[in-house]
């Protein structure tokens, strides 16, 4: 539900232009939800540091924003990270496309034989 609200937030509240296109991918929100990491995606993995440090300048506006639209008897301090599980699978989707590119040219060789 937290990933859903700042989402939204971010999307429609957040006055940004230089912030680029997000994407909230997840939350992790502590045992006792005074804590919660939001973890993020950038279009362009080059402005990923600069998207986060606008969206910690802004966090005390979204968590206000997230207090008027939950109904929390904490709302949690925000943490915002890049989701590094993107990037981890893009590489070994490249991985498995290499080992099958080299299996299949050793099967070719074979063949000629």
């Amino acid at each position: 539900m937290i990933r859903e609200e700042i989402a939204d937030i971010i999307m429609n509240k957040i006055k940004h232009k230089s912030l680029g296109f997000v994407t909230v991918t997840g939350a992790k929100v502590s045992d006792d939800l005074r804590h919660a990491t939001v973890y993020l995606s950038v279009l362009d993995d080059r402005e990923g540091k600069k998207t986060v440090r606008k969206l910690k300048s802004s966090s005390s506006f979204i968590r206000s924003e997230l207090g008027r639209r939950l109904n929390m008897r904490y709302v949690p301090l925000l943490t915002f990270r890049i989701d590094e599980s993107i990037e981890y699978g893009r590489k070994i989707d490249k991985i498995l496309c290499d080992l099958k590119s080299e299996r299949s040219s050793l099967d070719d060789d074979e063949s000629l034989f």
